[in-house]
């Protein structure tokens, strides 16, 4: 009557991958969980969850996920269904599309930025377009 649905390993876990300083990866990350990169991603990177790129982390890419957390550096283009959020020490270059922007004093932000109350598609870099319940 009452069926409990079993978690999966990853959610007893927490969800969340690590890349730590030090290592460098060459190729794109699709992540259904948050993700934290402290180390160097040069590719491209897509999320259902939340990245943060910490302060020695950087991505030379193009990035898609719900929200993010940058304090490291970023390269590329940049779509964040909710909020960006860049830290002071964060570095951005490149194109964002937002639906929500926080910037503390000191980060450099040189990127063309669009802002959207609802982001209902993403566009992804083949030219598809992911519904935004896939992002959610």
């Amino acid at each position: 009557m009452f069926d409990k649905k079993s978690k999966s390993y990853t959610d007893l876990l927490g969800k969340t991958n690590r890349i730590v300083e030090g290592t460098v990866i060459k190729g794109d990350i699709i992540s259904q969980a948050d993700f934290r990169l402290d180390g160097e991603l040069i590719g491209n990177f897509q999320s259902t969850g939340k990245l943060v790129i910490g302060p020695s982390g950087s991505i030379t890419g193009d990035v898609i996920c719900k929200s993010a957390d940058i304090e490291g550096k970023f390269n590329g283009k940049i779509q964040v269904a909710e909020l960006l959020n860049l830290k002071s020490k964060a570095s951005i270059h490149g194109e964002a599309t937002v639906g929500k922007l926080s910037v503390e004093p000191g980060a450099e932000f040189s990127a063309s930025c669009i802002m959207k109350d609802n982001i209902k598609k993403l566009m992804l870099t083949d030219g598809q377009e992911t519904p935004k319940k896939q992002i959610e």
